[in-house]
């Protein structure tokens, strides 16, 4: 037992020292940038097993214990259908991280398995409403997720180059489908490769996908795509070091004076810099 609390501190330290500049601080940018949390708020922080989602517990729960506006986190963990061996990982791997997380169960994989299509993009609509659902359930207010920098910059090249729109990912917004309900991403700011160098750091192995559709099929267009995203991204940074920064910083500077066409977040009706020329 001495050796599993040594090592959770170890973990934590970690988060605030060595990597404050590159987890921590974006941590706390995002948060307070994006007005993610606020006085009163009750977040259901939802771990899949992943390094980002286990990052994002370590994260809030150090930030609960500090914050100038008080607030609570419940953790939950959604069990899709997670082959022993995996499951097994997860539940060592939060017990190792002094995580009290409430696990509940899910068909979603084997729903997945039968419905054809897209099985990602499925399988992450699904996810979403047991999540909204058991948050609610507990009495949270808000659902905080593990997506990070480079989700939200892969997510807008890829609605470019397969989907003909500009479009990526939110810092947070409003759930659709259960009233009140907010769902939030707190490590918005932070970079992969930094979540990928704090777990060698510590030593720690997580889950990977954890999919049994995924590690059956080499062919999933979904992770396909993405990986083909990350290669460009990886390729434009040989000449230009800036490049992911660059993407990013342009979701935050859009110069609608140049945009031949938009679509209406509200009415969905498509508008065009004719109506004003």
């Amino acid at each position: 037992m001495k050796r599993e609390l040594e090592k959770y501190r170890e973990i934590e330290r970690s988060i605030i020292k060595k990597y404050r500049k590159t987890i921590w601080n974006n941590f706390i940018g995002a948060v307070k940038e994006y007005e993610l949390i606020k006085k009163a708020d009750c977040i259901a922080v939802c771990i899949s097993g992943g390094k980002d989602s286990m990052l994002l517990a370590k994260c809030m729960q150090e930030l609960s214990r500090h914050s100038e506006a008080p607030f609570s986190v419940k953790y939950i963990i959604m069990d899709p259908g997670y082959a022993d061996e995996n499951r097994h990982l997860l539940k060592e791997n939060i017990k190792l991280m002094n995580i009290d997380a409430e696990i509940f169960e899910s068909d979603i994989f084997d729903v997945v398995d039968t419905a054809g299509g897209s099985p990602c993009y499925l399988c992450a609509r699904m996810r979403r409403g047991a999540l909204y659902s058991k948050a609610k359930s507990i009495g949270c207010n808000k659902i905080a997720l593990g997506h990070h920098f480079d989700d939200v910059i892969e997510t807008l090249l890829m609605s470019m180059m397969y989907s003909s729109e500009i479009k990526t990912m939110l810092p947070k917004l409003h759930s659709t489908n259960f009233e009140g309900m907010e769902l939030i991403r707190p490590l918005y700011k932070v970079k992969e490769r930094d979540i990928i160098s704090w777990a060698n750091y510590n030593d720690l192995k997580f889950l990977q996908c954890a999919c049994h559709f995924t590690e059956e099929s080499s062919h999933n267009e979904d992770l396909s795509k993405r990986k083909e995203i990350k290669e460009l991204i990886k390729t434009l940074r040989k000449t230009n070091r800036d490049v992911d920064d660059n993407i990013f910083r342009s979701l935050h500077n859009v110069n609608m004076a140049t945009i031949p066409a938009w679509r209406d977040s509200d009415s969905g009706q498509i508008h065009s810099f004719l109506e004003k020329y």
